[in-house]
């Protein structure tokens, strides 16, 4: 694109951003942190085709005013993190609601493609779980205790090997998107076809309920998180891929910027999946209400997050945008 074609493209869009830096009796935070990554992307954009252009001079100007007005009133140093987790990344997360998408698509066949592989072939299940696993859980199940497997650890040292392989396997995920996304789809349809086999051992057994209630408590957010760092696999795949207007490499460090920052916004919930499965999980004799209620509560914390609130954010902002200058 043309330098004279970018600027007519998005020069009301500065306009306003200017005029709201100008005015901060008008400024909101929604529409501040919306702007500000707009024209970060621009500069971005601007800095690799026209680095010594004056549009260059100015986007920085723009985003180094912004920078300081988001920031400079802020002394404590968790203010920054809360705006991360409450605006900045919602925000910015609603873009890549159709990776989201696509990601639990992915999860969810190969999954299925688990749960029929078992049902076709005893053997299967062992070659995905081991001999050892199952061997031990037919113990436990013939021990009356089919969910003993959450009980022989000690509680702190099982939430904190969970939850830090947890983290490890979303960073493996969103790291082997750099593979053009290949990778990340085939971590994840590891992780899918385990869970398929693993459910459909269960219900081969007279157990999936009794399995379902039980590892669902912990497992609604590990799994969740998990797709959603699959997510992140596929964005910065999707960059190296479609490019766009930027060249290869500007896109891709694009994508892995903002991969990066779907991969920790995961990391508060898995601690709390790392903490259900190291504290609540081994409880196995809870009624089943409540372990309904778990697990209802985390899907609903889970879809909030990650689906309806960065909509409904944008849609907000979007709601509350003022109308654009019509000229410079």
């Amino acid at each position: 694109m043309r330098e004279a074609a970018f600027v007519r493209q998005n020069k009301d869009k500065w306009l306003k951003f200017e005029s709201l830096l100008e005015n901060k009796t008008s400024l909101t935070p929604d529409q501040l942190s919306a702007l500000y990554i707009e024209v970060s992307d621009d500069l971005s954009y601007s800095q690799t085709f026209y680095p010594k252009s004056n549009t260059t001079s100015y986007l920085n100007a723009l985003a180094a005013t912004a920078h300081r007005e988001i920031y400079h009133s802020r002394k404590e140093p968790g203010s920054r993190i809360i705006n991360f987790y409450t605006r900045e990344f919602p925000l910015e997360f609603y873009k890549y609601q159709k990776q989201l998408l696509l990601s639990f698509l992915i999860f969810i066949l190969f999954a299925v493609v688990g749960a029929f592989s078992a049902s076709g072939d005893a053997a299967f299940v062992r070659f995905i779980m081991g001999d050892e696993y199952v061997n031990m859980t037919l113990q436990n199940i013939a021990e009356n205790d089919p969910m003993a497997v959450y009980k022989k650890m000690a509680q702190t040292d099982m939430f904190l090997g969970i939850t830090i392989n947890n983290i490890r396997v979303a960073f493996t995920v969103f790291v082997l998107g750099i593979f053009a996304g290949i990778g990340t789809v085939f971590v994840m349809m590891q992780n899918a076809i385990m869970l398929g086999s693993f459910q459909y051992f269960f219900y081969d057994q007279g157990l999936l309920w009794e399995s379902a209630r039980t590892i669902w408590i912990h497992g609604t957010i590990e799994i969740s998180v998990i797709i959603i760092a699959g997510c992140a696999g596929l964005v910065v795949g999707k960059s190296m891929l479609f490019p766009g207007t930027y060249t290869r490499l500007a896109s891709f460090k694009r994508g892995i910027k903002s991969g990066l920052k779907i991969v920790v916004s995961t990391l508060p919930f898995f601690i709390i999946a790392g903490f259900l499965e190291g504290f609540v999980t081994r409880i196995t004799q809870m009624p089943d209400w409540l372990a309904i209620l778990i697990i209802s509560g985390s899907l609903a914390f889970i879809l909030f997050y990650y689906v309806f609130y960065p909509i409904y954010l944008y849609n907000k902002i979007k709601t509350n945008d003022e109308p654009r200058p019509n000229s410079v």
